[in-house]
């Protein structure tokens, strides 16, 4: 199974514990470290390579409807930037960006991450309630692990996803991917 791999795959990551345990002691609720976090490292492990690749941001999400003020999510960065300063923290309340991306209300984190630009994109791992590793992905693992670089079918502008795909370079960066073009996607 795809989780459990991927599970395997993260834990082999040394700042993987601390990383979690910080956000953790935040007590957010239905929180998750996501995005570049786990799919870069994951891109790393399966082309073999020994560096880490740099992180624009660590992202942070959470789904909390009763407090939606984008000062509660400065104020938790900067908690999380004076133990780690070598991260760019973003932290972000998914009961809140549907405004900012001019969307429905999202219901969950994971209802937020299936509208992000790529389906690889759009995992997360958390600590569960049995103080277990779990993994978020609302497109499934496949193309993190295929190594498929696909916009996902909630994203509707082509031309960001082409222009991110671009200017982060992961074709470059990682030449094992594959850039995959939905037909029906113009």
């Amino acid at each position: 199974m795809l989780e459990h791999k991927l599970i395997s795959i993260m834990k082999t990551y040394n700042n993987l514990n601390r990383d979690l345990t910080l956000v953790q002691a935040l007590n957010l609720p239905h929180w998750c470290i996501a995005a570049g976090y786990v799919r870069n490292y994951v891109w790393n492990y399966l082309h073999g390579f020994n560096k880490p690749s740099s992180l624009n941001d660590v992202d942070i999400l959470y789904y909390d409807p009763s407090d939606t003020r984008e000062q509660t999510e400065k104020n938790l960065e900067s908690i999380l930037q004076n133990e780690v300063r070598d991260y760019n923290w973003s932290i972000k309340n998914q009961a809140r960006m549907h405004e900012r991306n001019n969307e429905q209300t999202y219901l969950s984190v994971a209802d937020a991450m299936k509208r992000w630009p790529e389906t690889a994109t759009a995992t997360a791992i958390t600590i569960g309630k049995s103080n277990k590793l779990e993994v978020i992905a609302p497109h499934g693992l496949n193309d993190l692990f295929d190594l498929v670089v696909r916009q996902s079918p909630y994203f509707k502008d082509t031309d960001c996803f082409h222009n991110r795909v671009q200017s982060k370079q992961w074709l470059e960066t990682w030449p094992n991917l594959k850039l995959i073009v939905e037909e029906t996607q113009h």
